[in-house]
């Protein structure tokens, strides 16, 4: 871009070229509209965002978490030379049974992600003459010598404190502390920050096709600049993950609304991700004079008809009626990144009644079934969990940075309307105009 310098002190005049065919300054009234939209966006949403995106950083290592920060409860010592596990299901439920909170049931089992972890089994209390009725607490099990490690209360029922800092953090994350009507907020405002995200894109683009001035930083800058810099890269670069992480987030506090947006192109076969197949549209067959299987004859059901892939977890039966939900996940077969099977199974015939294979279904159940592997960045691995991390640090990092420029432009202007000072339009443009990327005569003797 070449200047003409006027004779009058601090004044400048570009003749730019015209992109597509239109004029500078007519794409410059349509990017000030985006910016608007974008600055008000941020200002009223980034703060619950850079909330929701620490948090959601954090639980990318969930599990881990759970481990390091309870290791005397989450962790087992494997004896010399053993991996096979002695015991089995059945002898794990008997061992927390004797241990179990009073008035509790058994909700659900989580398998051992590795050799090293205990056994996990989720209790709720369902007494209503208790205290803590509907609490629910993790009772853990070393699989080796079926010794309970000890009892935490994980999901106290209508309040979040006095939970573990990891149940606290996710609660946090998910409706911000307000139960069910701070999911559908978050879930708003995830959707709000979708625009924002894209909006920032189209606010980002250099209008004067400078596109490697756009993706770097500018050497020897002031703090001004820096600001501006960090903000733009960090946006861009984040944009593609952040926007897919921000949708499942939509979906997982809004699923039934993301449901029927998807319906409008594709059939879907299931709720919702959470809840899987729902156990309540099945029951199982009451044959009189027979006991109910035990836990490791249902895993014998299911391992015998469908032997690939590694249990992930085992829901168990709260009616006389009621099934068993068992999952495996790992099933190469179905699919290298999304590939696990649900099951659900008669409590009294050990019956297959149904079963759901993810990534496997109608186009809109496969869409579906990807966004809980891409929303954790399970579905890549530690790439996929790296990335995901770096978009949730990215949204704090954003809203700061968009918070300190938008005070910056605002000073600038308040000292623009007492004096008419080159080097004051310099900062109102970040020292170099850099909100159009065109190169400022006095950015080579102001350093921002």
């Amino acid at each position: 871009m070449k200047f003409i310098l006027d004779k009058s002190p601090g004044t400048a005049v570009s003749r730019a070229p015209k992109p597509n065919g239109l004029s500078l300054d007519k794409l410059k009234v349509r990017r000030k509209f985006w910016l608007n939209i974008h600055l008000y966006l941020g200002l009223s949403a980034g703060a619950i965002l850079a909330v929701v995106g620490l948090t959601g950083a954090i639980l990318v290592f969930y599990q881990e978490l759970q481990e390091v920060a309870s290791p005397e409860l989450a962790v087992v010592q494997v004896p010399s030379g053993q991996r096979q596990q002695p015991h089995n299901l059945d002898d794990f439920i008997a061992a927390a049974e004797k241990c179990k909170p009073p008035g509790s049931q058994i909700f659900k089992v989580y398998y051992p992600r590795k050799d090293d972890v205990a056994y996990k089994l989720l209790y709720y209390v369902r007494d209503a003459k208790r205290a803590d009725n509907g609490d629910g607490y993790y009772v853990f099990v070393d699989p080796y010598t079926l010794r309970v490690k000890g009892v935490q209360l994980w999901h106290p029922k209508g309040r979040y404190w006095g939970r573990p800092l990891v149940s606290f953090i996710m609660q946090l994350h998910w409706c911000l502390l307000l139960g069910k009507t701070g999911g559908v907020a978050v879930g708003i405002l995830a959707a709000l920050s979708i625009i924002s995200v894209l909006t920032g894109l189209i606010v980002w683009w250099p209008l004067t096709g400078k596109f490697k001035q756009a993706l770097s930083f500018k050497r020897q800058a002031g703090a001004v600049r820096l600001v501006f810099d960090l903000h733009k890269t960090v946006g861009f670069y984040s944009t593609v993950v952040l926007s897919v992480v921000l949708f499942s987030g939509v979906y997982f506090n809004l699923p039934a609304q993301v449901s029927s947006l998807v319906e409008l192109f594709s059939s879907v076969h299931r709720p919702n991700a959470w809840t899987g197949m729902d156990s309540t549209d099945y029951g199982s067959t009451v044959q009189p004079g027979v006991k109910p299987l035990g836990y490791t004859q249902i895993e014998a059901s299911v391992q015998y008809h469908y032997s690939s892939g590694k249990f992930w977890m085992l829901e168990a039966p709260q009616q006389e009626q009621g099934v068993y939900k068992v999952w495996k996940q790992q099933v190469s077969e179905i699919s290298r990144f999304v590939g696990y099977r649900e099951f659900i199974v008669d409590r009294y015939s050990g019956e297959i009644l149904n079963v759901y294979d993810s990534g496997a279904g109608s186009g809109g159940d496969v869409f579906l079934d990807w966004q809980w592997p891409l929303h954790s960045g399970q579905a890549f691995g530690w790439t996929g969990r790296i990335l995901v991390f770096l978009s949730g640090l990215a949204c704090p990092v954003l809203f700061i940075t968009g918070i300190i420029r938008w005070l910056q432009k605002r000073k600038a202007k308040q000292l623009k309307k007492g004096k008419s000072n080159p080097q004051v339009t310099a900062l109102q443009d970040g020292g170099c105009n850099p909100d159009l990327h065109v190169s400022n005569p006095h950015c080579h003797s102001d350093k921002i």
